[in-house]
């Protein structure tokens, strides 16, 4: 496969293919980015990688010539001419075109021998969220997911407390996930070009997940926390027994003024497991 902008429009004009604004499609064309983005994501002949979202096979490629196999779901049924020349030297990539999110993942996986499973895709910035989201309501046993994503929206992956970017999301995702930075990708490498720089963040199973007494309760305290996030615990949490919170905050030096966005995920999990006694 070239990596060139020039054939890749060729290509696109030959199968008079069209980008589509509504699938958000932003094809990456740099082999360098791609290059960096699979030594980063440290995949080997014993992954089974599953990418959403392949395009025109850019990104599909290279990750064919290092895992053991490539699943790929593309909802446009429109690139598979496209995808079939692109992808016509990889024996070992398999594309449904389907929507993801409609997607039975666990079955479509039965069939494959590996040892490790991996996510890696360049992601629209408006599905980006339900994306991950399945993989962990769905119980799909995914090991790692290294994602490129809208910069704004990786800030909010990987966000902080005391930071305007964490919110309910972040702890979500930070209860499954260690979730970190791995590069920054400009806009230039795209085509079309996108309006904002885009960031590639890596999502790793937690080993040491959390031990709460009820995760029901303990999600929704934290979306109720957030839900007007410039008001205190206390004006968020009022359906709740704010003394019991009281209680829990002072063991960490915070009180009932305190704002959502101040408090580690660890404060909302000893809150959670409080309530439910």
């Amino acid at each position: 496969m070239q990596y060139s902008p020039i054939k890749f429009k060729e290509k696109m004009e030959k199968y008079n293919f069209n980008l589509k604004k509504m699938f958000g499609q932003n094809f990456i064309i740099d082999e360098n980015i791609i290059n960096n983005i699979i030594s980063s994501a440290q995949i080997d002949k014993d992954t089974l990688v599953i990418e959403i979202g392949p395009g025109a096979g850019s990104l599909t490629f290279k990750l064919s010539q290092y895992s053991k196999n490539v699943l790929c779901y593309e909802i446009d049924t429109t690139l598979k001419e496209l995808l079939e020349d692109n992808l016509k030297d990889c024996n070992n990539v398999d594309i449904i075109f389907k929507d993801f999110l409609k997607a039975n993942v666990l079955e479509d996986i039965k069939k494959y021998n590996y040892k490790k499973l991996y996510v890696v895709a360049n992601l629209p910035y408006y599905i980006t969220t339900p994306i991950i989201i399945k993989f962990i309501e769905d119980n799909i046993p995914v090991d790692k997911i290294v994602v490129m994503v809208q910069k704004e929206v990786g800030d909010r992956f990987k966000a902080k407390p005391n930071t305007k970017e964490y919110n309910s999301l972040s702890i979500y995702l930070n209860y499954y996930f260690d979730v970190k930075k791995l590069l920054d990708i400009s806009k230039n490498v795209f085509i079309p070009k996108p309006n904002v720089d885009s960031i590639v963040v890596e999502f790793t199973k937690k080993n040491n997940i959390f031990k709460l007494k009820d995760e029901k309760l303990f999600f929704n305290l934290v979306k109720d926390s957030f839900t007007q996030k410039r008001k205190t615990i206390k004006n968020n949490l009022k359906k709740y027994n704010l003394e019991k919170i009281e209680e829990i905050l002072k063991k960490y030096n915070f009180d009932l003024s305190v704002r959502a966005e101040q408090l580690p995920i660890e404060v909302f999990v000893d809150i959670s497991n409080n309530l439910t006694d």
